[in-house]
């Protein structure tokens, strides 16, 4: 999946967050993604606004220890914690870029500057909540207009400085930018950490299959615009992407030890996995275990089979897959929350969702998927 962001008045983390969000990054699976760093004191909501006649995703962050000045090793050591690997690798890049400006800036070793406007908790939620909503929607690449730079001065710990502050210009090297008739600050420095973490690609809309756009509201409010990040969807529906599919046999793995290692794998970054049943030599009935997955994830899921059946062998070819464009949305059903995935071609509620709102409910399973796929067409 394609992501292109045009950052008109600027980017910031809780902006990035909140245009994921309106998109249908599922707010409880970003939740969950930030609550496995173990940290603790924090909430995180995403509210409707209206920003000057757009209809906006407002990424609310509180926090209990407000606190503005942390080592920046605790946050990258917290981000690392993050469930799955994928959304701690690109949360710990971007505070690890953080700190090497940082160092940079003050010729300190980077595992020991103490960062301020950015050592808040709400970082931490900002930077793995958008690394678990990009891995829920599945992106692949992102593209962005050139970034709009305000200017003027902002004050931060060392004094008031020109605007963009010397910390977000270090982050932005090898960026896409343009002055804006905008004073202040419109780049904060998580949202440029986030876009060097994710290497952005700083181009017109690519060629794609346009899905959903949505909108992440910003803080500020600017009298020549709205402040919002623009935020679409996208796919190559004529093009196939090279996938890994690694396979084993397994006769002697129990049928509750198949399922953990599935959702194991998925956890971790598998694209897909599943299981087959077949009879191997001498008529024992078997299974054989799949994996799907990029190439650049083939290693560690790999590791994870060999570890949790005990296979003595792995088998692996390529694969070209594609993938059409999906969007996930959230509905009510007489005050049960079920989340359906849309496709090109039809919608379907989340079977864990309906199931749960099922026995909430005392209702047939397939009425409440019809109830949900009647929200839909409201």
């Amino acid at each position: 999946m394609i992501l292109w962001l045009n950052p008109a008045t600027g980017l910031s983390g809780d902006m990035l967050l909140g245009a994921l969000l309106g998109l249908g990054a599922p707010l409880e699976e970003v939740r969950v993604a930030i609550g496995s760093t173990g940290l603790t004191g924090w909430s995180l909501t995403a509210e409707q606004v209206d920003v000057d006649g757009i209809a906006a995703t407002k990424a609310v962050v509180t926090a209990t220890d407000d606190a503005p000045e942390r080592h920046a090793a605790e946050l990258v050591e917290l981000a690392s914690r993050a469930r799955p690997e994928p959304v701690a690798e690109l949360a710990v890049s971007a505070l690890d870029a953080i700190a090497r400006v940082e160092g940079r800036l003050h010729d300190r070793d980077p595992a020991e500057v103490h960062l301020h406007e950015v050592g808040g908790l709400d970082t931490i939620v900002d930077t793995v909540g958008v690394a678990a909503a990009l891995h829920a929607l599945s992106i692949t690449a992102v593209h962005s207009a050139p970034i709009a730079l305000g200017s003027g001065t902002v004050r931060c710990a060392h004094g008031v400085l020109p605007a963009p502050a010397p910390a977000t210009l270090r982050l932005l090297e090898g960026a896409s930018v343009v002055g804006a008739d905008l004073t202040g600050e419109t780049v904060t420095p998580t949202g440029a950490a986030l876009v060097s973490a994710v290497g952005v690609r700083f181009s017109p809309p690519p060629a794609m299959t346009l899905g959903a756009t949505a909108y992440g509201a910003g803080t500020k409010r600017f009298a020549q615009r709205p402040n919002v990040l623009s935020a679409s969807l996208g796919s190559s529906p004529g093009e196939a992407a090279t996938m890994v599919e690694v396979e084993c046999n397994v006769d002697d793995v129990t049928g509750e030890s198949l399922g953990h290692v599935v959702e194991r794998l998925l956890d971790a970054g598998a694209a897909d996995a599943w299981t087959s049943p077949v009879t191997m030599k001498k008529s024992r009935p078997a299974h054989v275990l799949h994996v799907l997955c990029a190439p650049t994830d083939e290693a560690e899921l790999t590791g994870i089979v060999l570890a949790e059946t005990g296979a003595l062998g792995i088998r692996r070819h390529e694969v070209q897959r594609t993938a059409l464009p999906r969007r996930t949305t959230t509905v009510l059903v007489r005050g049960q929350s079920i989340r359906v995935k849309h496709g090109p071609h039809r919608s379907k509620p989340e079977h864990d969702d309906v199931a749960a709102a099922a026995k909430a409910l005392g209702l047939p399973l397939r009425t409440v998927a019809e109830l949900a796929l009647a929200e839909t067409r409201d």
